[in-house]
């Protein structure tokens, strides 16, 4: 148990260092907020071995809360040059002149 914690810690120490290193090759300037972010996390993570206290933010055993980790994936994701995943199941709806049969 205490070896998939600690597991664990690692695992989001180093997504958040590979976010910032990812922004500081690709010359991705991130906002003071989103540095201020994975600073914070990095600290609290050290300190306390998980960046959340309330239980119901996420998994007892994990390190990140479940809004902590979709943040830092959408950090990482505009670090790395990609558009950010949808959030709330939105869709991009075809075009309406598009035939919906036609194979593109």
């Amino acid at each position: 148990m205490l070896q998939a914690r600690e597991a664990a810690k690692r695992a989001a120490l180093n997504a958040l260092k590979r976010a910032r290193r990812t922004a500081e090759k690709t010359g991705v300037d991130l906002s003071d907020w989103e540095g201020e972010f994975i600073g914070s996390l990095e600290e609290r993570i050290k300190t306390y071995g998980r960046a959340f206290a309330d239980p119901d933010k996420g998994a007892m055993g994990a390190p990140l809360s479940m809004m902590q980790g979709r943040k830092l994936r959408e950090i990482a994701a505009k670090a790395s040059g990609k558009e950010p995943a949808r959030r709330f199941g939105q869709r991009v709806r075809p075009k309406k002149n598009q035939d919906p049969d036609q194979d593109v």
